[in-house]
C-alpha cells in the first residue's frame, strides 16, 4: 500500500510466517516450547537432513511458528558474538509476502539496506523465493514468497527425527496467531 492507502498492483504482505530464534541449544529450546508452552513440533533440518553448519528445529501451534536455530560448529563467530551479545532470542521476523522482487526494490528505493537479494530455494516439494533485509539492530526481516511450495515447511526442512508421546497429553496455550512483534530499543 502506499502512504495514501492505495493498493500496490504488486507487492502485498500477507501474513507473518515465522519467528527465528537463535539459541545455544535448539533441541532444548524447541523442546521447552513444546513440552511448556503447548507448541508442537513441525520440521527439522541438522546434521542428519545435511545441514553441515546450523541445526533447525520448528515448533508450530495453529498459525504460529517459531525457528529455533544453533551452530553446529563451535567456531561460528558470527553466531556466536550475536549469542554473546543478546543471549537466546529472536533474530529475524519472517513474513509471508507476493512478489519479493517489487518489495526489495521499493525497500532499497527507500533506504532499506539489503542483507541478501532474492534467490530461490527448492526440493522435491517445490520452491520459494526469499530475501533478508535488515531492520533494527541485529535483527532482519525475510521476505517469504511461496512459488508453488508444498512441503511441511520451507525447502530442505524434513519432519521431525522425534515425537514425544508425552505432547500428546499436554494441554494448548491455544495460541492461534502472531498479531504483532515489538522490536525493544536501548
Amino acid at each position: 500500500y502506499t502512504e495514501k492507502g492505495e493498493k500496490h498492483e504488486h507487492g502485498r504482505f500477507l501474513r507473518f510466517h515465522s519467528i527465528t530464534l537463535w539459541v545455544s541449544n535448539a533441541k532444548q529450546a524447541a523442546s521447552f516450547y513444546c513440552n511448556k508452552m503447548g507448541f508442537e513440533p513441525l520440521a527439522y533440518k541438522g546434521l542428519e537432513t545435511g545441514s553441515r553448519e546450523l541445526v533447525y528445529h520448528v515448533a508450530k501451534q495453529d498459525k504460529v511458528i517459531f525457528v529455533f536455530v544453533s551452530p553446529l560448529t563451535p567456531g561460528n563467530k558470527e553466531f556466536g558474538e550475536h549469542l554473546q551479545k543478546h543471549g537466546d532470542g529472536v533474530k529475524d521476523v519472517s513474513f509471508e509476502v507476493e512478489d519479493c522482487d517489487f518489495l526489495v526494490q521499493k525497500a532499497r528505493e527507500r533506504g532499506a539496506v539489503i542483507v541478501k537479494e532474492p534467490w530461490v530455494e527448492e526440493d522435491k516439494y517445490g520452491r520459494v523465493k526469499f530475501a533478508v533485509i535488515q531492520t533494527y539492530g541485529d535483527t532482519t526481516h525475510t521476505l517469504v514468497e511461496n512459488l508453488d511450495y508444498k512441503g511441511i515447511f520451507l525447502p530442505g526442512f524434513h519432519p521431525p527425527l522425534f515425537l514425544d508421546p508425552l505432547l500428546l497429553k499436554l494441554p494448548s496455550c491455544k495460541l492461534h496467531f502472531i498479531d504483532h512483534v515489538v522490536g525493544n530499543q536501548p
